[in-house]
């Protein structure tokens, strides 16, 4: 059955975002699923400049700013606060990049997780610092140049494998899970409005590919993000109460290709591209061998 997309926007035009941003339509995208009802806390961040100076904004619902290792906690304390005032049917939302969640957010994510506040986390993974000039975080992937992982001469790239916050997540026993990216939006609306029928936390990590710190040009937004599907570099999926569901096999596209349409990784040897592709096949295996191992055990319980 066909998706059906609100209309509704809840983000005016307007907003100080550079171009071809992927973090402004994962909010777009994200603010379409959940409605009105809805109070977003965002910490330092893209998304803490890209409402625009007061008094100006560029959504049409209430937004808390919080410090950038806060977001956690300030989700927990809106949701207390709503639901002792009555207002219990009103989403509350966190929404942070990766720095925020993958590093610095990292232990107040899991506290409010832990505690299972009735919250949606939402990670917007442009994978590296972008407010503050491209520095590598967590979430970076093996390879990638930053401005504190600079290649020059000593080829100084991120030596170390991408941070997933999703897996964490659900190592932590969180009840929904599920990654998505702007360029399948129906994907990413299905999931939320899956995610707003779960009572607890709920975490979603959305892809959100920045031209400014990929180094690619900014019209090319939607192909990079599915060149990263179809390569099976970043995997969609949701995990909905122990039962993994791989929303998206990965097509014939060579992991080659999504690397080469970004300037980040222009340095990378066959034999680093080797290691990318290992280790994403090996990401894939373990995702499928639990979406095979979770409807086995959800077809005997039932």
């Amino acid at each position: 059955m066909p998706l059906s997309i609100p209309e509704q926007e809840l983000m005016e035009p307007g907003h100080t975002a550079c171009h071809g941003c992927g973090a402004t339509l994962s909010m777009r995208y994200v603010l379409k699923a959940l409605g009105k009802n809805t109070v977003v806390s965002v910490p330092a961040a893209c998304w803490a400049v890209i409402p625009g100076a007061m008094p100006n904004r560029t959504l049409d619902v209430p937004m808390v700013y919080t410090p950038f290792a806060a977001t956690g906690a300030s989700i927990s304390g809106l949701r207390e606060a709503l639901d002792i005032r009555g207002k219990e049917d009103y989403n509350v939302v966190g929404f942070a990049g990766d720095g925020g969640t993958a590093d610095i957010g990292l232990q107040a994510l899991s506290g409010a997780m832990e505690r299972g506040h009735n919250v949606f986390y939402i990670m917007y993974d442009n994978e590296a610092y972008m407010n503050t000039g491209v520095q590598r975080s967590g979430s970076t992937p093996y390879g990638a140049e930053t401005t504190t992982t600079p290649v020059r001469k000593e080829k100084n790239f991120k030596k170390q494998q991408k941070k997933i916050v999703a897996d964490l997540m659900i190592a932590q026993g969180v009840p929904y899970v599920a990654t998505a990216t702007v360029a399948y939006p129906e994907d990413m609306i299905r999931k939320v409005n899956n995610a707003k029928k779960i009572k607890g936390p709920k975490f979603i990590q959305i892809l959100s590919p920045c031209p400014v710190g990929w180094y690619f040009s900014s019209e090319k937004t939607i192909e990079v993000s599915r060149l990263a599907v179809r390569s099976g570099v970043f995997p969609l999926f949701e995990y909905v109460n122990g039962v993994m569901k791989v929303t998206k096999q990965p097509s014939p596209v060579e992991i080659k290709e999504y690397l080469s349409s970004q300037r980040r990784f222009s340095h990378m040897s066959d034999r680093d591209i080797e290691e990318i592709k290992a280790y994403a096949d090996a990401r894939m295996h373990r995702l499928l061998e639990m979406e095979k191992n979770s409807a086995s055990a959800s077809a005997v319980q039932n």
